[in-house]
């Protein structure tokens, strides 16, 4: 029994020793993308609402929201509508990950508007449903929010706008999750 819990629980070190850091800057990953033979899938995980209203980058693949807004129901608690899971997202990966010729050992770049709401949490969902090499955008697309200063609550520095990648306002319908073609 006790050598059969070794092995296992070496097995498992031997497995994450392999797995990929969870988190990844941006620019690592506007290089990672840029590679000509690049095994890649680079993804937004925002709600497209919130895409049309901060920015995007075309460097994405896709558009996968990981949580969308409800707008049928309300948090009073936090003051806005609340949020679900997609409950789509894993198969809506593999899809992606398929139509790019990928499988889900490929790496699986997650990006939300500061990493930390669906960035990690969508890479790490990823990781337990069979795609070991899911990772996160650290600070996402919009960075981290200044804390002092003229500007505190900003958000100015770090995050892919901010580290002199390419973005803009104006969408890609093509790359975007749409229910509209559906």
């Amino acid at each position: 029994m006790k050598r059969s819990m070794l092995l296992a629980v070496l097995g498992w070190i031997a497995v994450s020793a392999h797995a990929l850091d969870l988190g990844i800057s941006a620019a690592d990953t506007m290089a990672k993308v840029q590679q000509a033979d690049s095994k890649v899938l680079f993804v937004d995980v925002r709600d497209p609402v919130e895409v049309m209203f901060v920015g995007f980058t075309d460097a994405v693949h896709v558009n996968v929201p990981f949580l969308m807004v409800d707008r049928t129901r309300w948090d009073d608690k936090r003051g806005v509508f609340k949020l679900y899971q997609n409950p789509d997202f894993a198969a809506q990966i593999k899809a992606a990950l398929e139509k790019r010729g990928l499988t889900t050992d490929a790496e699986v770049i997650t990006m939300c508007r500061s990493g930390s709401e669906r960035g990690e949490p969508s890479a790490t969902y990823l990781r337990a449903n069979g795609f070991p090499n899911a990772r996160f955008v650290v600070n996402g697309f919009q960075g981290a929010a200044l804390k002092e200063g003229p500007q505190a609550g900003f958000r100015l520095q770090n995050g892919w706008q901010n580290s002199g990648l390419p973005w803009s306002m104006k969408m890609n319908p093509d790359k975007m999750y749409r229910v509209d073609t559906k």
